[in-house]
């Protein structure tokens, strides 16, 4: 799942607590990026920080809810891609890392299927 944040110590923050609380196997933070958006009815562009964050299905609400809760913007973006394929000893440390177990070929709705 991704996810902006304003700076990068907000960023930081929030991938090391969703990692603690094995919501999130990794946290990826990357910036400073140039984001243009509408907002309120005008174009906006600010500096953000991109937060990149692994989990599987099953713990995508989980998460969601909690950058909800934690994330300091109104609306935050909360963009989740299902993984085709990878390394399946990448894909299996992920399952692990947020709790749950693995279930090799899961369909896409299934709970051992990771997410980015």
């Amino acid at each position: 799942m991704t996810t902006t944040l304003p700076d990068q110590a907000a960023a930081d923050r929030l991938g090391a607590t969703l990692v603690a609380e094995h919501l999130a196997a990794c946290s990826q933070v990357v910036g400073p990026i140039a984001s243009t958006y509408w907002w309120e009815g005008r174009v906006e562009r600010s500096s953000e920080w991109y937060c990149h964050l692994k989990t599987t299905l099953a713990r995508l609400p989980q998460l969601q809810q909690r950058v909800r809760e934690l994330h300091p913007y109104q609306l935050p973006e909360l963009v989740a891609l299902a993984v085709i394929d990878g390394d399946q000893r990448y894909l299996r440390w992920i399952v692990e890392s947020v709790g749950g177990e693995p279930r090799p070929g899961a369909e896409p709705s299934e709970p051992g299927r990771v997410v980015q």
